[in-house]
């Protein structure tokens, strides 16, 4: 297939399990365009804990300001969360994901719903996922290791209420989808890992 033309790669599954790390190195592998749909859902839960209203912060939302780093704490995380349940502004942001999704050149799109629901075409789609106690253990090593307060049974607890909140809603629950590849990584490590990703790619490339 052409190089320069629409290769969506969609990479779905709960936080901390690895798909964004994966989903970087994805895209640096093939020079794919790399879209964290997860961070358009933590802006709109910042903007809501500033108190602005969820679909309004939707609809005026401006990727090219994102703050990275806000975006990534705890109360965030469980703010997206819940805003994320909302169909409004679940449809809000949907045809910025499909546009990005189909850009000229390949785009990788790491989420819980782009296989299922914002790009059920995609040439490859992948659900990584890992026990609950692996995942607890790195998002605790990753926040207390930029100097948040946070415990490992605080982090396990929260991440729990977030996949019962994610995988619980009526809008685009978190699921594989029925043609996915799981990737299992509570006993890989990144390396393995991507380089498990990076196969399915390159073999779906080769397939044309």
């Amino acid at each position: 297939m052409s190089g320069t033309g629409p290769f969506t790669v969609a990479i779905d599954g709960p936080a901390a399990a690895g798909k964004g790390t994966i989903s970087r190195a994805v895209a640096a592998e093939f020079g794919f365009a790399h879209l964290d749909t997860g961070l358009l859902y933590r802006a709109v839960g910042a903007a809501t804990l500033a108190g602005e209203e969820a679909v309004a912060a939707a609809r005026a939302l401006d990727p090219a300001g994102f703050d990275e780093a806000l975006l990534r704490t705890g109360p965030v995380a469980q703010a997206a969360s819940r805003v994320a349940a909302m169909p409004e502004v679940r449809a809000a942001l949907v045809d910025f994901q499909r546009a990005f999704a189909r850009r000229h050149g390949g785009a990788v799109l790491d989420g819980r719903d782009i296989g299922t629901v914002i790009c059920p075409e995609a040439e490859v789609k992948l659900f990584v996922t890992a026990s609950d106690e692996v995942r607890a253990r790195r998002r605790f090593l990753e926040l207390s290791g930029k100097g948040h307060d946070v415990t490992e049974a605080g982090v396990l607890e929260d991440l729990r209420a977030r996949d019962a909140r994610d995988a619980g809603r009526d809008a685009a629950p978190l699921r594989p989808a029925d043609d996915a590849v799981t990737l299992d990584t509570t006993r890989m490590d990144i390396g393995s890992a991507v380089a498990e990703a990076v196969a399915r790619v390159a073999a779906r490339r080769r397939a044309g």
